[in-house]
């Protein structure tokens, strides 16, 4: 474990994955503190944001991200961000002769964003537990942030008026943050970026050297570089962009980490038996590839399967979102993403990227699972023990349509539980009393998590860390949390429907577990995927798919490393029964 956190520069390729990243800077920037008489958190924040400075002199506190989105895709949002405007315009040349102006009505701008604007987006920016020289002028404006922040703390029914990312995006980018990818349309059927090929050769020509410029001027600023964390659509072209885009990223900054998370809505609008068969083919190639160029690949996703017919989305005990609504599915795979990225965020005890990565990824198996429970089932002044005691079986969901193995088998996990400030983390039964667990027994947080994992993982090796602050969901985070939840996201029998006098309060922070597991549990679930895609001759069946690239012969080496990936899963012990359909893959 390392005591110093070094930075991260996070990329975010395609809508999905830019829905994602949107509510995870939002839970970002909820958690910073304002007030420089609060002690600092478990999280560095320095990891993702950096300090800078507008040319009037303001200090400025932005995410290190560079986000790439088609054309149409930003409505209400200047590329280049208003936060370093100057305030004055310049012409480069003058005109004598007659002029006639073509205005274009601009989308129009929901109730949050409306409030938004409201607000002096110079208060809000400015760096949070300021430097030495920044303080004493900050703290005089602690009041005023605070209390222009509490404007924009209203619930919203955003539901009906978010269209794209962002019209709930809360903070500011820095300028060379956005690339708009003009090539390709991101509303209509015409160019439209569908298939793995065209966004393989899009890295080319000036989307090539734009990305490359943004990412020197981050990676140039840092003094302990960590490496990236790729969020990349998995269905659409943007497959094949992040293949690339991870490859130049292996060969430019070898030795650095490079954590990818391959996101996927659970449906997609406008959907057609065609489109489905790319998702499908854009998702196997993509996870290929990615996986191969990666340190790690994770997909992120609520559905219940990634092939042609999955079963029915991921639901949540706690939880009642819409899984057509990609506000609302994206909101819960941020709060997993919050917690999945804690390892190489801290403030002390760091896990650097790496270390992460090849814990989880020895022998070749670049793919890992994610799994999470949102919120973490825990009933307001209970403890830990109680918690896990009451829960029959493991208490959380897949994350990446991989369902978990229920044999105990497992070559590496970490779990990280964040979120139980305030809550017992041990108990002990009373004087003369039998303790109701042996949970009940352990002294320490970590060994009541510890000890309740192994027992259903008894020889997996094990990492797991607790982070004691919550996430906070404040809007515009979408209110799908049941009413049986109070304030802090805990289970509250004052609460219960049956109390209905009282309106239950709006949850404004969560607990969350999450697991990030490689075991043999992957092995079938890849398999899957390249039976699926290997069940029908795409020359016959989309042979337009094939027609930007690749190559035949590459396609089809593509699916023979799908394979052999899938097979590095398996496990020779002589504790899996392997089906007949599997010995035939041989």
């Amino acid at each position: 474990m390392s005591n110093i956190c070094g930075e991260v520069i996070t990329l975010q390729l395609g809508h999905y994955s830019n829905f994602v990243g949107t509510h995870w800077w939002n839970l970002q920037d909820a958690s910073l503190s304002y007030d420089p008489e609060m002690p600092p958190g478990e999280i560095q924040s320095d990891v993702l944001f950096r300090e800078g400075q507008t040319l009037d002199g303001s200090i400025t506190y932005t995410p290190r991200l560079v986000a790439m989105d088609l054309k149409g895709s930003l409505q209400t949002l200047r590329q280049e961000g208003s936060l370093y405007d100057t305030g004055k315009e310049t012409s480069a040349f003058s005109w004598d002769g007659s002029l006639r102006v073509h205005k274009e009505s601009l989308p129009a701008k929901n109730s949050f964003l409306e409030d938004l604007d409201m607000l002096d987006c110079g208060d809000i920016m400015t760096r949070p537990h300021f430097s030495s020289g920044a303080q004493s002028q900050c703290s005089r404006n602690v009041d005023t942030v605070n209390s222009r922040l509490a404007r924009v703390q209203k619930n919203y029914k955003l539901e009906g008026s978010v269209k794209v990312w962002s019209d709930f995006l809360r903070i500011h980018f820095h300028p060379r943050t956005i690339s708009v990818i003009h090539q390709y349309n991101h509303d209509g059927e015409a160019d439209r970026l569908e298939a793995f090929g065209q966004g393989e050769a899009l890295l080319q020509g000036a989307v090539l050297e734009d990305l490359d410029d943004k990412l020197h001027f981050f990676v140039e600023e840092c003094d302990y570089f960590q490496g990236f964390q790729v969020l990349c659509d998995l269905t659409d072209g943007f497959a094949g962009l992040g293949s690339k885009v991870t490859e130049m990223l292996q060969d430019g900054y070898g030795g650095r980490g490079i954590l990818t998370f391959g996101t996927a809505p659970v449906s997609h609008p406008n959907s057609t038996p065609t489109k489905d068969l790319y998702h499908l083919l854009n998702c196997a190639l993509g996870m290929v590839h990615m996986a191969s160029h990666s340190s790690f690949f994770c997909p992120l996703t609520l559905r219940g399967g990634l092939g042609l017919r999955p079963s029915s989305p991921i639901s949540f005990p706690y939880l009642n979102y819409d899984p057509s609504l990609w506000y609302h599915s994206s909101s819960i795979l941020s709060l997993a993403l919050d917690a999945l990225t804690v390892p190489y965020r801290l403030r002390s005890n760091c896990i650097p990227m790496w270390q992460l990565a090849d814990s989880l990824s020895t022998s070749g198996r670049k793919v890992v699972a994610a799994y999470g429970a949102i919120p973490f089932p825990i009933t307001h002044g209970s403890s830990l023990p109680d918690a896990l005691s009451a829960c029959d079986s493991l208490p959380w969901q897949p994350l990446s349509a991989c369902a978990e193995a229920a044999d105990g088998r497992c070559y590496g996990q970490w779990v990280t539980l964040k979120g139980l400030e305030g809550q017992r983390l041990t108990s002990s039964a009373a004087p003369g009393k039998e303790p109701p667990s042996r949970l009940h027994n352990l002294h320490s947080g970590e060994d009541v998590l510890a000890s309740y994992i192994t027992s259903f993982y008894p020889t997996a090796p094990l990492a797991l860390q607790l982070v004691s602050r919550p996430s906070k969901v404040i809007p515009p985070f979408p209110q799908i949390f049941s009413q049986s939840l109070n304030d802090r996201g805990l289970q509250d029998s004052h609460l219960l429907p049956t109390n209905t006098l009282a309106a239950p309060p709006g949850v404004s922070s969560v607990p969350v577990i999450t697991s990030l597991q490689s075991g043999p549990a992957l092995e079938q679930w890849l398999s899957e995927l390249h039976r699926s895609v290997t069940s029908f001759d795409i020359r016959r069946v989309a042979p337009s798919f094939l027609s930007q690239g690749p190559e035949m012969a590459d396609y089809t080496e593509a699916l023979e490393q799908l394979r052999t990936l899938a097979r590095t899963y398996r496990d020779d012990s002589g504790g899996m029964t392997r089906s007949s359909s599997e010995d035939d893959d041989d």
